[in-house]
């Protein structure tokens, strides 16, 4: 369960929430340009575009919950069990793994319309990172300050989407959300308060669309964290198999910038690490 706002105010902001049950320990990571990152069907990226976002490091290699580059683009990957279907290996095509994806559009594409060319011979394919760390079923948002898309790989093929509301959430598929917020907004219906991922939709675009102009970093910043918050999950108010389900992180990127600001779900605090302070030139990861 989770949920992800894109939102321009004066410059571009990126944010979301991550629902899970438990924590892998995920950290804010910068990929830097001459980091060479590994793929296992495709030419390594020796050369590509810095990028900062929430991932989890394993064995040194970055895996992105959410990331934006050097050029404003960004991508979150949000949970899509049942509808996501990863395809065997297929000449002809790009094949991607599902944990390549982010680094591999935000590396390559400097907005969305590279992005949405890029992935035009996309086939994201069934191989997972280990046998510890099998695939996780998701579905991506895509966004830069000019607008949205939506990936979606499933049974009938990938589908990519114009997202005209530029905010995601978990299942069902994305047409599904676009048609069945159309219709609370059009009918003004009252706003779902649950925390189902059609209500989390609903209300996200709404929060958005409503949102004011703000003149400071700080005001923009906190306007997209209390957005964020009317969509988060509290411990205790969903429970999957016995387990809890709620937001562990929030995040917001000042996405011109590089600037990568967070909570976490022990504390209201809001810490950032600024990608402009980093060595982007260098070969290894930074870590924080």
């Amino acid at each position: 369960m989770c949920t992800a706002i894109s939102y321009t105010s004066g410059d571009f902001y990126f944010g979301r929430n991550l629902d899970l049950d438990i924590t892998y320990g995920e950290k804010v990571t910068v990929m830097p340009r001459n980091f060479q990152f590994p793929m296992r069907c495709m030419p390594d990226l020796t050369e590509h575009y810095a990028v900062i976002g929430m991932a989890v490091i394993s064995k040194g290699y970055p895996l992105y919950f959410d990331a934006t580059n050097e050029k404003g683009l960004s991508v979150a990957g949000l949970n899509f069990p049942g509808n996501a279907f990863f395809k065997d290996y297929s000449p002809n095509k790009d094949n991607v793994t599902p944990f390549e994806l982010i680094p591999w559009i935000l590396g390559s594409c400097a907005d969305t319309k590279e992005a949405k060319e890029l992935t035009k011979k996309l086939n994201l394919v069934n191989i997972p990172f280990s046998d510890e760390l099998p695939l996780s079923p998701l579905h991506w948002i895509i966004s830069d300050r000019y607008g949205s898309l939506t990936l979606e790989s499933t049974k009938e093929g990938l589908k990519i989407y114009s997202n005209p509301w530029g905010v995601l959430a978990n299942n069902p598929p994305f047409d599904y959300h676009l048609i069945n917020t159309e219709r609370f907004l059009l009918f003004k219906e009252p706003l779902p308060g649950d925390f189902s991922s059609e209500a989390r939709f609903i209300r996200a675009a709404y929060l958005k669309e409503k949102a004011s102009a703000k003149k400071s970093e700080e005001e923009r910043v906190s306007q997209l964290f209390r957005m964020l918050s009317l969509v988060s999950v509290p411990e205790g108010c969903v429970t999957k198999n016995g387990k809890a389900h709620y937001t562990r992180y929030t995040s917001c990127c000042n996405a011109d910038k590089g600037i990568y600001y967070y909570n976490r779900c022990d504390s209201y605090k809001i810490e950032k690490v600024d990608m402009r302070e980093c060595d982007t030139d260098r070969n290894e990861l930074l870590i924080f």
